[in-house]
């Protein structure tokens, strides 16, 4: 039986074979004077020029081989990519060595987070001797005074990389129900923590973000994980519904309550009982309905049109919009009321030109799906992209954000001719979007500092000018063209900003 020892690289130990440590050895190398070991496998996260004279200095005395494994961790203290790097090196070394080998893993280099898994490890899937040295007491033997319940085991071991991590850290565990929304960017892990948060519980959320930034996926994510998730997810878009059909739709009608009211029909909110109601763009909705469905939410129950009868609902109101509704209250466009209302747990989802990192992910994913769901399509070739395609993409803003990115990857793959999107395909894929407002007015560089109340000033002249010239001077039409509430905001908008 091969005895293995595992360990990090620690700074004690590059300080060691440096002549700088008081310790002498360091913690390897006094376990690796003192012990005998067939094999010697470490783990660094340091820099290659330091790692590599430290294992030239530990083999100019040790006897055994020396294998190491390089790996990057975000941070030193990251416990699930300390327990993804650890895990693989075992495996490696059953691989090699039999799954038999006597494992001894030293808790003394490396963070305190290393040997917090080198101790879970040892005492569930890879049963090893744990050890510990110092210049004081040497080398010894290392007695945990517990020891993990076998029927415990199985369980832990499914347990996901990203569930450790967040069990360590006092987090909630990651629920499966996320995992379609594609990550790494630290802006997206805090907006799904907060989701994973606000899940279990009945409050009503606000997703705001730009359009394609995925609001009905998290809306969908936050229903699948809560407790109503055996329940209906109703998904309503406010701005696709006429105005005149608003009442219906939402709360439903009796027969005959009007003309082609030919048989009853329930509404969205009783649709969505005991579930999620999703009102994705509420931004849209004209005053009128805002009201009623402030009513609504307020009192918990509806009436169908052409019936007095109040009708209770316990539906989870989640609601989305692309709009700053906050300027939208500014403006006399949406309630003030409304929007606390349904603002308990407000979400930002960043746009995709604000997720560092998270493009190259999103592009792999997409190539996968556009795969797999085009494997039985009758001559089909299954793509992936080349390294200049990709670069392409990694450089682009992407302002429709992610479904952009899926349309163009789609029309690539539907377009080229040979199994590799390449740089020209990407190209002749993409659309250019249209601004709605000057993109330099969007990115000034903030570094040097703006005026933002004199670009708000300048912006609201500009738009008032133009509604006037536009309306011949009707401030009823200007004040409609600018969407305020009405024809004395306009004009006190014109004062304000000193708009003849």
């Amino acid at each position: 039986m091969n005895k293995i020892l595992t360990a990090w690289i620690g700074f004690t130990d590059i300080r060691a074979s440096k002549g700088l440590e008081k310790d002498g050895l360091g913690p390897i190398g006094q376990a690796v004077q003192t012990r005998e070991f067939d094999e010697i496998n470490l783990i660094s996260n340091l820099p290659s020029d330091e790692t590599n004279l430290y294992v030239e200095w530990l083999e100019s005395f040790a006897k055994s081989n020396i294998r190491l494994h390089t790996v990057e961790l975000t941070g030193p203290t990251q416990f699930s990519e300390i327990y993804k790097a650890a895990t693989a090196v075992i495996s490696d070394i059953q691989t090699r060595q039999g799954k038999d080998s006597a494992l001894t893993f030293h808790l003394s280099p490396g963070t305190p987070a290393m040997a917090a898994v080198w101790i879970f490890l040892a005492k569930t899937r890879s049963p090893a001797e744990l050890i510990e040295s110092s210049l004081q007491e040497g080398v010894k033997t290392v007695s945990i005074p517990f020891d993990i319940s076998a029927e415990f085991i199985p369980d832990l071991l499914r347990k996901s990389d990203d569930r450790l991590e967040h069990l360590a850290k006092g987090l909630p565990p990651k629920a499966p129900e996320f995992s379609q929304l594609i990550h790494r960017s630290s802006a997206m892990k805090r907006v799904i923590l907060k989701a994973q948060l606000v899940a279990p519980r009945s409050v009503s959320v606000l997703i705001e973000g730009e359009t394609g930034t995925g609001k009905e996926l998290l809306a969908r994510a936050i229903h699948e994980a809560s407790p109503r998730r055996e329940k209906p997810f109703v998904a309503v878009n406010c701005g696709a519904i006429p105005n005149e059909l608003l009442e219906s739709e939402l709360f439903g009608h009796e027969k005959g309550a009007f003309t082609g009211a030919e048989k009853q029909k329930k509404g969205y909110f009783e649709a969505a009982s005991e579930g999620t109601l999703f009102l994705d763009e509420i931004g849209e909705l004209p005053i009128s309905a805002q009201v009623k469905l402030l009513r609504a939410l307020q009192e918990k129950e509806i009436n169908r049109i052409g019936s007095t009868q109040l009708i209770k609902f316990n539906a989870r109101i989640i609601a989305a919009t692309h709009r700053d509704l906050m300027a939208e209250i500014a403006g006399g466009r949406f309630r003030e009321d409304l929007f606390y209302r349904i603002a308990v747990a407000v979400l930002k989802l960043p746009p995709l030109r604000e997720r560092s990192g998270d493009v190259s992910l999103i592009i792999e994913r997409v190539i996968e799906q556009i795969n797999e769901e085009n494997a039985d399509e009758p001559g089909y070739i299954r793509k992936k992209i080349s390294p200049a395609a990709k670069n392409v993409m990694l450089n682009y803003d992407w302002p429709g954000n992610v479904r952009e990115l899926q349309n163009t990857l789609m029309r690539a793959a539907i377009w080229s001719t040979d199994k590799t999107i390449d740089i020209e395909d990407i190209r002749e894929a993409m659309i250019p979007i249209a601004r709605p407002m000057d993109a330099g007015l969007l990115n000034r560089p903030l570094k040097d500092g703006i005026n933002l109340p004199k670009l708000m000033e300048q912006l609201a002249q500009h738009y008032l000018k133009r509604a006037l010239q536009e309306a011949n001077g009707n401030k009823t039409k200007a004040t409609e063209l600018v969407g305020l509430a009405n024809y004395q905001t306009f004009s006190n908008w014109m004062k304000k900003y000193d708009v003849d």
